[in-house]
């Protein structure tokens, strides 16, 4: 049997923005939430959030739907990071938790915004963990929190299965983003017998895509591999531009330091002569040799060997 890979965009959505018991699945599993907050039921919203004017920012998600409760859920897989891509994440989730009300309802109508992101890519080298949660909590009391947007990001490069002890679905289901792609031919046994699993390998099978799809698959990944390489060369420009620029800093900061020093010990130089002229004139007008030393700080050798 041959599988596609669940990053790409259109087995992504296929999986998931097609099917309502799976994303529930994913979302019980990798969200920070209770049993007792579990999700039990979602609908659809559109995935494009059209603005209210031309002039604001248009988004789009992968995957956007609400629950019985009201809770709105975004999810993304992204491939490949850049920092902006945080920054539209928060953009988004504050733009789906703005848009619940409409004018004059009540502030306590609103319901949390969860935004889970998934990463094929390592955006924390310098952390151990995996999986980054943020919300709004107090900076000294950090138990205190104000309810509204919480965001997640997971690292699924750093994810192993091997040394990771949480729930058993949030295990299965990283496993399933990180194991299966175009070179699996056996699925693990672990992955088969769990059905909300077992139903998401299904309908990764190729023979499953029509050959328009399977374009846009190849093509995607295709989209992907340029993107990467203008990134990589973007930032290796940019350390090289930052190195030529710290060099040429480098160079001018050590003028400027010569300069100084040469100002610095031209000056010394000058007072030295100075003092010296001024010894010799005072020896010639024979001021006792004394009273030269005490007024130009030279010894009296040095004045007698003038």
């Amino acid at each position: 049997m041959k599988y596609l890979d669940p990053k790409a965009d259109l087995t992504f959505k296929r999986v998931f923005g097609e099917h309502p018991d799976l994303v529930i699945s994913l979302l019980n599993a990798l969200l920070p939430i209770t049993e007792e907050e579990a999700i039990t039921d979602i609908e659809y919203l559109p995935a494009d959030m059209v603005p209210d004017n031309p002039i604001r920012k248009y988004s789009i998600v992968d995957v956007r739907c609400r629950d019985k409760k009201g809770r709105q859920f975004l999810v993304e897989m992204q491939t490949v990071w850049s920092a902006e891509f945080q920054q539209r994440v928060l953009f988004n989730a504050s733009k789906a938790y703005v848009r619940q009300l409409g004018k004059g309802e009540r502030y306590e109508l609103l319901q949390p915004v969860y935004s889970l992101n998934l990463v094929n890519d390592i955006f924390e080298p310098d952390l151990k963990g995996f999986y980054h949660h943020y919300k709004l909590v107090h900076v000294e009391h950090t138990n205190r929190v104000i309810e509204g947007l919480q965001l997640i990001f997971v690292e699924l490069p750093k994810f192993t299965p091997h040394t990771y002890s949480e729930k058993k679905m949030q295990v299965l289901w990283l496993r399933y983003l990180t194991e299966i792609g175009e070179k699996t031919r056996i699925v693990p046994e672990e992955l088969q017998e769990n059905p909300d699993i077992s139903k998401a390998l299904t309908i990764l099978e190729e023979s499953a895509f029509s050959d328009e799809e399977l374009a846009r698959y190849e093509g995607f990944w295709d989209m992907v591999s340029v993107e990467k390489t203008l990134y990589n060369s973007g930032w290796r420009k940019g350390v090289a531009e930052g190195k030529a620029e710290g060099l040429a800093e480098g160079k001018a900061e050590g003028l400027a330091e010569g300069k100084a020093e040469g100002l610095a010990e031209g000056k010394a130089e000058g007072k030295a002569e100075a003092i010296l002229q001024t010894a010799a004139n005072l020896k010639r007008l024979n001021i006792p040799i004394e009273v030269i030393a005490q007024s130009t700080g030279l010894s009296v050798e040095e004045i007698k060997n003038m």
